[in-house]
């Protein structure tokens, strides 16, 4: 007798999105010197999120976690000029698509997406049944209009937009945004996923704080900006009767006391993340440089890292990822044609960055050599 899965589950593979880097240095039997895949902070985080992890290591671990996160819903409140009501602290944005998916994603309801965008949103639908509609990108950017014109003729009940865009760092005007959200059927909600949102040189330009829809999710996190990827905390914002469908189905004790004393200390230092987005700003331009004196070309950028045009095939990118691997740096590429005729680097330390322009010259070098 073995356990028998539910129907859905039952018939998809055992997968993940992504194959972290912990996972393939045990593959590889050797650590990287660089973690330059996933878009993490390679800098420090705030000093005053040190001091508040080791109070609450100090005095509250012991205890469960305040199931509604009520002083960082406080603090997220105050800082996007919104009600608490209409903010949901989850577990990640990862965490919180999944909730997204189950609350408005009935089996055999459409999603719509673009084609080589986070992938971990279509993980979520096909997981709960959905039906993963696809728009290729347009020019290295996501097709507002025709992931509109998608949703208008499947009737989709999702649609899922990342501004600034992962993995191509491109990124649309609050107009362009707005735009999208009106041509949209009423039923449609848009699942605007804003993790990289602090990066732009003008967040507001992108959308403001405050900007609100009835049918819009706007998704942040501190997994970027901030620095706790390994902590686990995002949050949604939208309209209170939309927020308060998540408080049907959340894991209520899913963010621990120790990741909401974080994420509030990380709010409260401005100076910390002001410091920390001008070291990316001169990071992106390094890596910018170092494309470009290597004969790549990298597209503009309002990320954490860089997308490198290689001027060839998927075929002759995907042999640089993998030269660029051998070599002990971890980096990752887009999937889907044309995206893959380009690598993904994020920006590490100055060091780091150093590092990698050190070793490309000879990865595509080898590159060139294997695909002759």
């Amino acid at each position: 007798m073995t356990p028998r899965f539910s129907p859905i589950p039952a018939s998809l593979p055992a997968t993940v999105p992504f194959v972290g880097a912990e996972q393939m240095e045990r593959g590889r039997g050797r650590p990287f010197k660089a973690w330059l895949g996933a878009n993490e902070l390679t800098l420090p985080p705030s000093p005053q999120v040190i001091e508040a992890l080791a109070k609450a290591a100090r005095d509250e671990i012991s205890f469960y976690p305040d199931a509604p996160s009520h002083p960082l819903t406080e603090a997220l409140a105050a800082h996007h000029h919104r009600a608490p009501e209409e903010i949901v602290v989850g577990e990640g944005i990862d965490g919180l698509l999944g909730l997204c998916v189950r609350l408005l994603l009935a089996p055999g309801e459409v999603a719509v997406t673009s084609l080589g965008a986070y992938p971990t949103f279509n993980y979520h639908v096909a997981g709960f049944g959905g039906v993963v509609e696809a728009v290729p990108y347009r020019d290295d950017a996501e097709d507002l209009e025709a992931l509109a014109a998608r949703a208008r003729d499947t009737g989709a009940k999702l649609l899922y937009v990342s501004n600034p865009d992962n993995p191509m760092g491109s990124w649309h005007s609050h107009a362009a945004i707005a735009t999208l959200i009106d041509a949209v059927p009423g039923d449609c909600t848009v699942l605007l996923d804003e993790a990289y949102g602090e990066f732009h040189t003008d967040p507001a330009a992108i959308t403001p704080r405050d900007f609100t829809r009835p049918n819009l999710i706007r998704l942040g996190t501190f997994s970027k900006a901030y620095g706790l990827a390994g902590l686990r905390v995002g949050y949604a914002l939208a309209e209170a009767p939309l927020a308060a469908g998540f408080h049907r189905i959340r894991n209520h004790f899913g963010v621990n006391r120790m990741a909401q004393a974080a994420a509030i200390a990380a709010l409260g230092d401005a100076d910390h993340l002001a410091a920390t987005l001008k070291t990316i700003t001169e990071g992106r331009a390094q890596l910018a440089q170092i494309a470009t004196d290597n004969a790549l070309t990298p597209l503009p950028s309002a990320t954490n890292f860089v997308t490198m045009d290689c001027g060839r095939d998927g075929a002759f990118a995907r042999q640089v990822l993998e030269e660029i691997l051998a070599r002990d740096v971890f980096i990752r590429m887009p999937g889907p044609d044309p995206l893959n005729r380009c690598i993904r680097v994020s920006v590490g330390t100055a060091e780091e960055n150093r590092l990698f322009g050190a070793i490309l010259p000879a990865a595509l070098a080898a590159a060139d050599k294997a695909r002759l």
